[in-house]
């Protein structure tokens, strides 16, 4: 039975298993500041928790060499797909739009790049209530999953 165990644990630490969320950042980004237009917007601060968690030690004000992380976009936007026979909407589709760059005092590590995440949620008016909260939880659950894309984006530097 341990023997077994063991097998599989060499069997996961040899294939490159890692868990969710932690990514290995380069050196270059062990300290960083971050600098968003909105500071406290959904992806930022899911960014700043990804980020920390990877083992970055983020700073107020990075020193003249020092690397930052620019959000430059963080929007999100909501277009109707579908409509029925009233002309009620049944479809949405939200769509979280990020631009970042990252520099280290006068070179650039990464131009600025977009990033693009949608997701479809259907609509009933009669459960608009339940429905404004799935549409939260889908914000940010899209807002958790375009930081872990940059951050292994990040992580490719």
């Amino acid at each position: 039975m341990k023997a077994a165990a063991i097998a599989c644990l060499l069997l996961l630490a040899g294939c490159g298993f890692q868990l969710q969320g932690r990514q290995m950042l380069p050196a270059a980004l062990a300290s960083m500041q971050l600098e968003a237009v909105d500071r406290q917007s959904d992806f930022a601060r899911a960014l700043r928790t990804s980020l920390t968690a990877s083992g970055a030690r983020l700073v107020d004000k990075a020193p003249a060499e020092g690397t930052v992380v620019r959000i430059l976009r963080d929007s999100l936007t909501e277009r109707v797909l579908s409509v029925d026979a009233r002309n009620i909407p049944t479809d949405f589709e939200l769509t979280y739009e990020v631009e970042v760059e990252v520099r280290a005092g006068t070179q650039e590590l990464m131009a600025a790049e977009p990033f693009t995440l949608s997701r479809i949620y259907s609509f009933d008016e009669r459960k608009l209530l339940a429905k404004e909260r799935e549409k939260d939880i889908l914000r940010e659950a899209l807002a958790r999953d375009m930081a872990s894309v940059v951050s292994r984006r990040l992580s490719a530097l």
